[in-house]
């Protein structure tokens, strides 16, 4: 090879100089043939997590006894007791819905679905985590369009509700969005754990579902490096779903599954056969041989190597017993999915790999599964750069009249009901509460409780501060649930971030990562699962560092949940606080200082207290205060015919500060007395704010506005903005 055709084939398959010596090392010779594109998938920031795994290790100290073993499977397991599990798992698909916004959101619903039912578990309820640009950047509108129906066509399809979600809008995701979907299955008592191990030496390999096309193919290493000029031309590395297909491939798995016809199943996702076969293998410590022109496919030009790496949708690998095979294939033939043997099991520790009787490679899977390299990038121990000793706002309130019915109607405060309405919230029965909630709650069809979901991460919060954001992604969409009596049980995290070759974004994933890791120690709520999206950038410029997570937890009841609104004309308003942190909303004051220190433990036990206090029967509605401080959140909490007159004087400040943590509490008039006495037994700081009125918003003598102004600046809705765009 001379050296522009070495030079052109690291490019091609996007390997380095150095991997390149170290495969050469492994090998004691040069890769040949598609063990290019074997090591160029495997080895694949997206696959083998090489630059953030040291770091990633750092949650198993987060387990405890409620996770189910299933190390290394495609999402985690958490027992709810009473003979009850939930798997979930939360993944990004960026790239791909940036260069094609309908199927890349979509496929990224697909993806996540596959790594729920491959390990036995239904499907009961999904979630998105959006971020967006400024709403009239360029193709932005297009981008926002494309998502929500990526999202809603592909989950209402399939028959999986969409119960709640977070969209966020920055200028600094003009040209690097991010598209997160987290998926929660359930497994009823007496159904088991499904997992991907290869065993037993002569077992079929079986490939089942839809036919292979090359869509897809390199998406895995596509998703593995920054954005340039020429994004557009990866539209052939963006996958094409079928919903329609994926809900029969949900409905015969669950089929061979319960009738006992698997040894092992393994989504085909990124780099599509290859991991599923290389990883089983590993897993199993087995060797498979497989013969890829067995595989189905739809274009009869299709190459082994396309093959290889094609990501076409609705695929899954499955080993079963040559025995039970004919039964197996009768299921998958009455659902219209192919089921074809494509190889076996072997003893020897190799992946053979043959097309029409030749041997294109027998590798060791060791080598692209557990042998891939391992950075350790540099990065720097965490220190504040906008910590400060004091924050203050010039704002007037005329002025901050006038800024708040803007912030209320505009991206950032106003309905999302654009985009929750195009989503079926209530399919499979289960649905308590959703998206049009702060928090979405699922009725557990056997025990009747209520399992608790959410999304989190705030973007402004970490511009502001990485440490500080890292705790936040957790403790904020924790205090949510705690406010409507969830007890929040485990976490899942998609950790998206620029270029980890930086050391300053390193130093914010680092800093990020430990923050959860804390956290969730001091919640004792294990992270059990995640994915994390490097490499989200354009022409050099980061997105904001959003590590974004997903909570599961539960009530013991659906009755009496607070809401999310005020219910009560002259009940009273509470205002309780466990104040550590502060700072000034930047959607108000464009500063990016935070005063006074993370307080974590005591954190945690004011989540605990706000628990046990909103399943009070005399608690009407809560909310904590978040985005755009205690102004926004009183005035989210209005309604038509439901205002708040405030019983003290607030400062523009003290409106505009996002508190590390307060939440506001409706009470029952007649209940005042008790629930102070509570408060006072629990020692926890709060102030009667003022009371639920019929027309008005005041929230001093000189702010107050008009309870119509807010309810229309908030019912505004984001669709208004995507009509008023040309």
């Amino acid at each position: 090879m001379n050296q522009i055709t070495h030079e052109g084939k690291l490019k091609h398959y996007r390997i380095s100089q150095a991997e390149y010596e170290k495969i050469c090392s492994m090998l004691g010779r040069p890769p040949e043939g598609v063990e290019w594109a074997l090591f160029s998938a495997l080895w694949s920031e997206h696959c083998s997590y090489k630059s953030s795994k040291i770091h990633l290790k750092k949650f198993g100290k987060t387990l405890n006894q409620t996770v189910v073993n299933a190390e290394g499977e495609n999402a985690g397991v958490v027992d709810l007791g009473q003979g009850e599990r939930v798997v979930f798992k939360m993944e990004s698909h960026n790239h791909p819905s940036f260069i094609e916004p309908y199927q890349g959101a979509a496929t990224g619903v697909g993806g996540i679905l596959r790594d729920i039912f491959t390990m036995g578990a239904r499907p009961i309820g999904l979630a998105d985590y959006l971020c967006f640009g400024n709403i009239e950047a360029d193709r932005m509108k297009t981008l926002v369009e494309g998502v929500v129906k990526g999202i809603s066509g592909y989950g209402n399809s399939v028959g999986v509700p969409t119960v709640t979600g977070q969209t966020n809008f920055d200028p600094a995701y003009n040209k690097n969005i991010l598209v997160n979907a987290m998926a929660v299955g359930l497994l009823r008592p007496n159904e088991k754990v499904s997992l991907s191990a290869a065993k037993g030496p002569g077992n079929c390999v079986v490939y089942v579902g839809a036919k292979t096309g090359k869509d897809g193919v390199h998406g895995a290493a596509m998703a593995s490096e920054s954005f340039d000029e020429n994004s557009e031309a990866k539209k052939p590395n963006v996958q094409i779903g079928d919903p329609y297909f994926e809900k029969l491939l949900i409905e015969s798995c669950f089929e061979v599954l319960q009738k006992n016809l698997v040894v092992a199943i393994q989504d085909m996702g990124a780099a599509g056969i290859t991991s599923s076969s290389f990883e089983m293998s590993s897993k199993g410590q087995v060797g498979m041989m497989i013969q890829l022109d067995q595989v189905p496919v739809r274009d009869s030009s299709i190459q082994p190597e396309e093959i290889l790496l094609s990501e076409s949708q609705e695929r899954m690998l499955l080993v079963c017993e040559p025995q039970k095979f004919s039964e197996l294939s009768q299921v998958f033939e009455k659902w219209g999915l192919d089921a074809v043997i494509i190889g076996e099991v072997i003893a020897e520790r190799k992946v053979k790999l043959y097309w029409k009787g030749h041997c294109l490679t027998s590798i060791d899977p060791d080598l692209l599964v557990e042998k891939a390299p391992v950075y350790e990038r540099p990065y720097h121990a965490w220190k504040s750069q906008n910590q400060t000793e004091k924050i203050h706002s010039n704002l007037q309130p005329k002025d901050y009249i006038s800024q708040l019915i803007s912030y209320l109607g505009s991206t950032h405060g106003t309905a999302r009901d654009y985009i929750c309405s195009q989503y079926d919230q209530r399919v499979g029965l289960m649905t308590a509460r959703g998206a049009d909630h702060d928090v979405a709650i699922l009725r557990l069809p056997d025990s009747k409780r209520g399992l608790g979901m959410t999304v989190g991460c705030r973007p402004s919060v970490m511009k502001c501060d990485a440490q500080l954001g890292g705790f936040d992604s957790v403790f904020y969409p924790a205090l949510q649930m705690a406010a409507k009596g969830i007890k929040t049980l485990a976490i899942t995290d998609c950790l998206n971030f620029g270029n980890p070759e930086k050391p300053e974004i390193m130093s914010e994933f680092v800093a990020a990562v430990e923050a959860i890791r804390d956290a969730s120690l001091i919640l004792d709520a294990p992270v059990v699962s995640g994915n994390v999206s490097f490499y989200n950038e354009t022409l050099g410029q980061n997105i904001i560092s959003t590590p974004a997570t997903g909570l599961i937890g539960l009530r013991e009841t659906v009755a009496q949940i607070p809401e999310d609104q005020f219910q009560k004309i002259g009940s009273q308003v509470y205002l309780l606080s466990s104040v550590s942190a502060k700072m000034l909303s930047p959607y108000f004051e464009n500063k990016k200082s935070w005063i006074g220190k993370i307080e974590p433990q005591k954190t945690g036990q004011f989540i605990q207290k706000i628990q046990k206090l909103s399943l009070l029967t005399s608690v009407l509605s809560t909310q904590a205060v978040g985005r755009g401080g205690l102004g926004v959140s009183l005035a989210r909490m209005c309604r038509p015919g439901f205002g708040f007159q405030s019983f003290i004087e607030m400062s523009v400040a003290d409106l505009i500060t996002e508190t590390f943590y307060e939440v506001i509490f409706e009470v029952d008039h007649d209940a005042q007395h008790d629930f102070e006495t509570k408060l006072k037994a629990e020692n926890i700081d709060y102030k009667i704010l003022g009371k639920v009125t019929e027309r008005t918003f005041n929230l001093s003598q000189e702010i107050h506005v008009d309870l119509l102004r807010v309810n229309q600046a908030q019912n505004k809705g984001l669709g208004g903005f995507i009509e008023n765009l040309a």
